[in-house]
């Protein structure tokens, strides 16, 4: 069995895997994710020009991290990869691994949100619009749930363990909203594990930047297992990917031990940029922070001056006596 009815690249026999056959744009693609990328890649280029029309400033680093995120996205959704992770556990586990571990951080690093709040203009008074929503979701109680690590940490390891370890998996794959449901969430559980640890948007939860980097180690010695798991097993996990076209030329073990690989080599990647990028933002806090610091021993110390100086006048102007 080669083929699954009413699955885009599950109805025909697919060619030996190669990365010029996986990129290459397609057609018959996840559509919605690549309106998505569109949608997400003109608003966040209006937001940015309506700035700086107006002379606010924009890092352009962030202009090249969003759009990466998008470009990420578009890879593992709208070219033959998404035919392919049909048809072989490794090349689902890669669309797995680059929405729920690289896109989402690439969006984050752009800051959205922020983005977001300095364009969207405040609506007239006594009256809800855009920005007032997102504000009101910011601090809002269900937004301190979902983004509290008890909550991300266990979401994040149960997208790995729960979806490939249970029939929900072959359960999923039997359908296509099932497959687009599972790239969807994959995307999503992402974004909500790596919002508190990024730290660049305002949030209800924003620890030091020690405890960001502990809850980064939470999840990915989990993450990490998975792989290792996966890449030694003995025996098929999931029965999607039990009987591969003979096109394709690949031993079904074969291919989910490489999938295994896959997913353990990701949670060595993903930890470094965001290590990194942690690194970044905490220098630069400890930056403005001692500006601050050396702005008010400035102003402290012209008060000093002002009043020493304010003390001779006045010993001066004492009679000699």
């Amino acid at each position: 069995m080669g083929s699954m009815p009413g699955m885009p690249g599950m109805d025909q026999e697919l060619p030996p895997f190669t990365f010029g056959r996986a990129l290459a744009f397609h057609p018959s693609a996840d559509w919605y994710f690549l309106v998505g990328a569109l949608l997400l890649a003109g608003l966040y280029l209006f937001g940015v020009v309506r700035l700086w029309r107006r002379g606010d400033k924009w890092p352009v680093g962030r202009v090249v991290a969003w759009m990466l995120g998008v470009v990420t996205m578009l890879l593992v959704t709208c070219t033959g990869l998404a035919q392919y992770g049909m048809v072989l556990l490794s090349a689902h586990m890669m669309q797995h691994m680059v929405l729920s571990m690289l896109t989402p951080i690439l969006l984050l690093l752009g800051g959205p949100v922020t983005l977001a709040l300095r364009t969207l203009r405040p609506a007239a008074k006594g009256r809800r619009g855009p920005r007032e929503l997102l504000v009101a979701l910011l601090h809002s109680r269900y937004l301190k749930v979902v983004s509290h690590p008890a909550f991300t940490i266990p979401l994040f390891i149960a997208s790995l363990y729960g979806l490939y370890f249970t029939p929900i998996f072959d359960y999923l794959m039997k359908s296509t909203w099932g497959h687009q449901l599972m790239m969807v969430h994959f995307l999503a559980v992402g974004l909500l594990f790596f919002w508190p640890i990024m730290g660049v948007d305002p949030g209800p939860h924003r620890p030091g930047y020690v405890m960001r980097i502990l809850e980064l180690f939470m999840g990915m010695p989990f993450h990490a297992f998975f792989g290792v798991a996966v890449m030694m097993a003995s025996n098929l996990l999931v029965t999607t990917f039990a009987h591969p076209a003979a096109s394709l030329g690949v031993n079904p073990l074969s291919d989910q031990h490489l999938a295994g690989g896959l997913a353990w080599a990701f949670s060595e990647i993903p930890s470094t940029v965001v290590l990194i990028a942690l690194t970044f933002q905490w220098a630069k806090s400890e930056e403005r922070q001692s500006r601050r610091k050396d702005r008010a021993a400035d102003r402290n110390g012209d008060q000093e001056l002002e009043a020493y100086n304010a003390y001779l006048a006045r010993l001066g102007q004492r009679p000699a006596g």
